[in-house]
């Protein structure tokens, strides 16, 4: 006979709280009555107290797998504090050793553990498994339970593991719990841990004081941190960005700008990650630079903005990061900088994967594409997302709500991929949707005979991103869904098949349009600043007889016709501008400039005297050493803890700076000297150096790497 408990009396005892969160109440009831149950709860509902409460009760320990091993610390902590009797909770994992780990079986077995926390690569040992086939379990609580699926943000291969390790262990019930996980997510982790009959509780996604808003990402994009982190001062944020050079990089700059910033990545040992988040806890420094090794299980009420320096791989991550902002229901800002380069790094960064995997990881991120391009509340795209409905057409706190945009209608393209999403017998995912309608004759479209189609380039005249904004606002509108089972497949709902019957007006906001204009370089202050640089770059170009870009590229340009340099030493601020090429070219452009300011009584703008890093860091002056003793470029990467693509970031940096060095040692073991003069021939001939238009007038005969190569040897041989 299961025995009955005043819960709310035990939550006060144990825990000290009057009331429970939530359904924190009926998820505990259904664990104390022997029944599985699937957990979805927004970072900061109360998951922990839905399974540490009921393993205090219930006769036996409780097993939670959890992949984080600070967090388990942290937990095994806390509970501790709540008990007299320090063995009642215990983990076991990699951090361990033989005499602890055996310490953690003797109060095991003498009942007094009544939580133990595991990683799941520690439960799979064999000596794991044996000793807890001896042990009364109360239950399994599977944590962070969306590492099981492939769809998940954080997918790891040992979770697909558990259901296995717990029939061996021995059957209990079993409780999964996740921050963060769309419809997909959650029928693959139900399905996977065998819990398809499971009790399932879900929270709302919806963090009323989030403010989310998307920015264009140029070339000033640290210009535009720094300035909003001055505009709120002293308070917490993080920014986080994909790569650990970035990050070092960037809390540099902000920390040469007065801003109390430190670097976070799984590269840093284990001591210096753990002073640095001790201080943004205690406040010594106010923002933290960051991969997204850094989160998890920060607890952390008061964190005022997030920043994504980089647009995240999915939007599970993209939410979880975000929502560390604002935890006490305070302000919280979330800003994201995007461009469609950024997504193609991402896309290229998958080349080599297993098919399926590119697979996942292209849908991801194109629902991450989709959030940033449109102009769709974003609370109501991200809600919609997670499969929750947002009543409201504009919540007041978004960028795209705060100031909206002209609403098209949009009914006759609507019937249309209604009408050919019906055709193609519901089959399809959107890209396929719009070739049809588009009219391109693809060899997937031929295939299926669906070039014979009527509707087969009906909206042949219409743009693209008009038929994106129609699809996914279908979407929100509830006459499409996607399937779930096979993931991103259209689907007409029975409101849909209504609108094919009778038609009403559909109106939609058009997508925001981050072509390269718009995502490239940023516009100067001073437009007729800039032209007259460009004027005086060319004539120069003439003069010397090299390409304009070899003496300053144009985001060089820019900033001085933002921050106006009037001495060599200010030139040398400006970023792609060493001391090399002040002297070479600098004193015209100077001269240009002090004269522009005088007959236009400018006055220069202090604030936006951003200060840069260092032009020649240690790393640069190593990696010079290196090149001139003719150490290999792939020798030169291993010792620094580069990719060899990051490599040639940093020696493109020193070339274009001003700073000579020869590589021909290295080019020509890679090339043949005919390869090397074609390439060569391209950039002395050619007016811009963008490597994208280099692959596509040069073929595809020649690797990405190769082109830079051999730029790097041009404008070293050229330009300093």
């Amino acid at each position: 006979m299961e025995k009955k408990y005043d819960l709310r009396k035990e939550l006060k005892k144990h825990f000290g709280f009057d009331n429970f969160k939530n359904s924190q109440k009926d998820i505990i009831q259904d664990l104390l009555d022997g029944k599985n149950v699937f957990v979805l709860m927004p970072t900061g509902g109360g998951k922990s107290l839905c399974y540490q409460l009921p393993s205090l009760l219930m006769e036996g320990t409780a097993i939670v797998i959890s992949p984080l091993i600070a967090l388990m610390k942290n937990q095994v902590d806390a509970i501790r504090h709540m008990s007299d009797e320090d063995g009642v909770a215990h983990f076991i994992n990699s951090s361990l050793n033989k005499a602890a780990i055996d310490q953690v079986k003797r109060d095991i077995l003498d009942g007094k553990t009544k939580l133990l926390y595991v990683a799941p690569e520690s439960l799979t040992k064999e000596e794991n498994v044996k000793f807890l086939q001896g042990v009364k379990i109360s239950f399994y609580a599977i944590d962070e339970a969306h590492c099981i699926s492939e769809w998940g943000h954080d997918f790891r291969p040992e979770y697909r593991k558990i259901r296995p390790i717990i029939t061996e262990i021995g059957e209990a019930p079993v409780i999964a719990l996740t921050a963060t996980a769309t419809d997909k997510v959650r029928l693959d982790i139900k399905k996977n841990l065998g819990i398809m009959d499971a009790a399932e509780y879900k929270s709302s996604f919806n963090r009323p004081n989030l403010y989310y808003e998307v920015r264009p990402k140029t070339a000033d994009i640290d210009k535009e941190i720094i300035k909003f982190i001055k505009q709120h001062p002293r308070k917490s944020g993080i920014i986080y960005c994909l790569s650990r050079k970035t990050v070092e990089e960037l809390a540099e700059v902000l920390r040469i700008n007065d801003i109390r910033a430190e670097a976070y990545h799984a590269g840093m040992d284990a001591a210096s990650r753990s002073k640095t988040q001790d201080d943004f806890l205690m406040e010594k420094i106010d923002v933290i630079v960051a991969t997204i090794a850094f989160g998890m299980g920060i607890d952390k009420p008061d964190v005022r903005f997030v920043i994504h320096y980089d647009i995240p791989k999915s939007l599970e991550g993209y939410y979880q990061e975000t929502g560390r902002a604002g935890r006490d229901g305070g302000e919280g800002r979330c800003v994201a900088f995007y461009s469609r380069k950024d997504l193609q790094k991402l896309e290229k960064f998958m080349e080599g994967k297993p098919v399926a995997e590119q697979d996942i990881g292209r849908q991801l991120l194109k629902e991450t594409a989709a959030y940033a391009e449109s102009s769709v509340c974003r609370r109501k795209l991200l809600l919609h997302y997670f499969g929750e409905n947002y009543p409201k057409e504009n919540c007041g706190n978004c960028d795209n709500c705060i100031n909206p945009r002209n609403q098209v209608e949009a009914k006759d393209s609507l019937l249309k991929v209604l009408e050919v999403i019906l055709q193609t017998k519901e089959n399809f995912r959107d890209d396929y949707i719009k070739d049809v309608l588009m009219g391109k004759a693809t060899e997937e479209v031929m295939a299926h005979k669906h070039d014979d189609l009527e509707l087969f380039g009906a909206c042949e005249e219409k743009d693209e991103k008009l038929l994106n904004a129609v699809i996914r606002q279908a979407l929100l509108a509830g006459y499409l869904e996607k399937e779930v089972d096979n993931y991103g497949v259209l689907k007409v709902t029975p409101e849909g098949h209504l609108f094919l019957k009778k038609p009403v007006s559909f109106m939609i906001v058009e997508d925001r349009d981050f072509s390269e204009n718009e995502s490239g370089e940023p516009g100067a202050v001073d437009p007729a600043l800039y032209q007259m640089l460009k004027d005086l770059r060319k004539s120069m170009s003439k003069e010397l007889d090299v390409p304009p870009y070899v003496i300053f590229q144009d985001a060089s340009l820019e900033a001085m016709a933002t921050v106006y340099p009037q001495t060599l030493e200010e030139l040398c601020r400006i970023p792609g501008v060493g001391d090399g090429k002040a002297k070479r070219y600098g004193a015209k452009f100077c001269e240009l400039i002090r004269r522009h300011c005088e007959e236009n009584d400018i006055e220069r703008p202090e604030d936006l005297m951003i200060r840069s890093r260092p032009n020649r860091s240690e790393k640069k002056t190593s990696i010079i050493h290196s090149i001139d003793r003719r150490v290999s470029l792939d020798d030169i990467a291993l010792a620094k803890g580069l990719e060899f693509d990051e490599l040639l970031d940093e020696i493109e940096s020193i070339v274009y700076s001003g700073t000579k060095i020869n590589i021909d040692y290295y080019i020509n073991e890679q090339m043949d000297p005919d390869e090397v003069d074609e390439i060569y021939q391209y950039f002395k001939e050619s007016e811009t150096d963008d490597l994208e238009e280099a692959i596509d007038q040069l073929g595809r005969d020649y690797s990405t790497d190769l082109i830079r190569l051999v730029r790097i040897k041009f404008i070293s041989e050229m330009a300093n």
